[in-house]
């Protein structure tokens, strides 16, 4: 357990004991910027009858913010309602648009989730609408600063965390018990999860507490999405909010409105909830099959010979670019970019691999934006569509200068050598004190070498996928490889292997086994495993 924690930066005794016993306190406790400013304002406006709008992002981290401060603004009697752009119609973030037809209706308070760090003109714009803004936002700042009424802002977590620490403040405001805004922490793993984040610091807090809220949530809306998406709520984990559930809660706002998943989070109506959790459910649906078209698509016209692949094409669905962006990503190993080309105005995302930070790579080329913003791994943009070509051409030269020398080589890392005979439960139980376990916190890959294959098989509906069952000594354990199929042309039943791995656990029917999950391996007649052990 030593080498585990050593290996994810946790040295001192004092680390490892926030770590391995982490504090919720910790977490609401946090002080963040212009808090009680904020909630003054917002009592000031609730006192005076002021119309206050929530103003969102459509991805599940928005959404899931807007949430907890519609609840939160509602329950005291607030005048608030909840605002959601549409991606296609108005881009990310404010538009002027909507700043006007706000105004018109009346708003005087808006408080964004997930958004507005860097909208300088927009909220310019607000102000001469006589609109106070009040920023909730955890993207990478930049140079200046919005002239907002307020800024409530860390990077530590994501958005809907941000507005977390908001309401829970003004839960205390009022005198409120702190139980009632706690069962809110099953949204915030959910978004936590979703927006991909670092499982580290505020972040592993947040979801190592909020799952089990989410676990036996009360929220009609989530245990209908759960029971359309086929899983129980007591199994609910990190793997079933980042490929099961956030996608349903985004396919929304990447292809119609993600005004429906927000009704689906507040509406403490049962047969409601049936009904949008069925729409959403549909919505995904319909999200997967424009996916794997527009892969396919992206895979004929993929850049192989280039470090930053820029892949451009007019039948690409500005909702999905990301989706994209992120399957290449993962297949090649390289940063990428997609464009959905638009006649005059293009939307583009990208995802990085690595430690290549793609949103100052994106920001070094800003002259060429109309608007860009993101995490190191993920960010997205605005462009004319004349500056595509000259963009592309400064983006991959700027690639060249920082991504040569085979600084994109894929690398397993391996965190400890072991050998078989403790490979058990009390194994797999013992490092589940390191969970949750995601971006930031992989889980424990382990490496043992010389089991010997007794069986092998292909399964996947395209047989990529490998099933091994492999024995060392007296054990048996069965092994699955997930887009390892191509290594079965070089197998036998026999053939001794070295594999690296995670221990996994599967149940079916009541019953409960240990798996690998195999991420590579090693035969006699290959090249060694690219590993940081050798």
């Amino acid at each position: 357990m030593k080498i585990l924690l050593q290996n994810r930066g946790l040295n001192s005794k004092k680390e490892t004991k926030e770590f391995l016993e982490p504090d919720l306190n910790s977490l609401l406790n946090l002080k963040l910027s212009d808090i009680e400013k904020t909630i003054k304002r917002i009592k000031k406006a609730i006192e005076n009858g002021e119309e206050i709008i929530v103003y969102s992002d459509y991805d599940a981290d928005g959404i899931c913010g807007t949430a907890i401060l519609w609840e939160t603004l509602n329950i005291f009697g607030a005048k608030v309602l909840p605002y959601v752009p549409h991606r296609q119609k108005e881009g990310y973030g404010f538009s002027k648009a909507a700043l006007k037809d706000l105004a018109k209706k009346g708003a005087k308070l808006i408080i964004t989730v997930d958004h507005g760090i860097t909208a300088e003109e927009e909220v310019d714009f607000a102000a001469k609408l006589d609109i106070d803004v009040i920023i909730t936002d955890h993207h990478l700042p930049p140079k200046k600063l919005p002239k907002a009424f307020a800024i409530v802002h860390t990077t530590r977590l994501c958005g809907t965390g941000v507005a977390f620490i908001l309401a829970k403040n003004l839960w205390k405001s009022f005198g409120k018990s702190e139980d009632q805004i706690l069962e809110k922490l099953d949204l915030v793993a959910i978004a936590t999860i979703a927006d991909m984040v670092p499982l580290l610091d505020l972040n592993r807090i947040a979801v190592k507490f909020g799952l089990p809220y989410l676990q036996r949530t009360k929220r009609p809306g989530l245990l209908a999405l759960m029971n359309e998406a086929g899983i129980k709520p007591q199994n609910v984990g990190t793997y079933e909010i980042s490929r099961i559930l956030s996608p349903r809660i985004n396919a929304s706002g990447r292809l119609e409105h993600a005004i429906e998943p927000l009704r689906l989070l507040c509406t403490r109506n049962t047969d409601r909830a049936k009904e949008l959790a069925k729409l959403i459910g549909k919505t995904n649906s319909k999200r997967q099959k424009m996916t794997e078209e527009a892969i396919v698509l992206a895979k004929s016209i993929f850049e192989e010979e280039s470090l930053l692949p820029i892949l451009v094409h007019e039948e690409f669905h500005e909702g999905i670019i990301g989706l994209v962006a992120q399957k290449m990503a993962e297949e090649f190993y390289k940063p990428v970019v997609v464009i959905a080309k638009g006649e005059n105005v293009s939307k583009g995302s990208a995802r990085s691999v690595g430690e290549f930070n793609i949103v100052e790579t994106l920001r070094s080329c800003s002259q060429f934006l109309i608007e860009v913003g993101g995490h190191p791994k993920a960010a997205g943009f605005q462009i004319k569509t004349e500056k595509i070509e000259i963009f592309s051409q400064k983006l991959r030269k700027f690639a060249e200068k920082t991504l040569g020398d085979g600084k994109l080589s894929k690398i397993v890392n391996i965190d400890i050598p072991i050998d078989s005979s403790l490979i058990n439960r009390a194994l797999f139980e013992k490092i589940q004190d390191l969970a949750p376990f995601g971006m930031g916190n992989p889980e424990p890959v382990f490496l043992t070498r010389n089991f010997l294959v007794e069986n092998l098989r292909t399964v996947g509906s395209l047989n990529n996928h490998l099933k091994l069952q492999v024995r060392s000594d007296s054990k048996s354990f069965e092994t699955i490889g997930f887009g390892l199929g191509e290594e079965a042309h070089f197998l036998r039943p026999g053939m001794e292997v070295d594999l690296v791995y995670t221990l996994s656990q599967d149940s079916w029917n009541g019953n409960t086994k240990l798996v690998l999950k195999v991420k590579d391996l090693r035969v006699n007649d290959k090249e060694p495993i690219l590993s940081s052990y050798q």
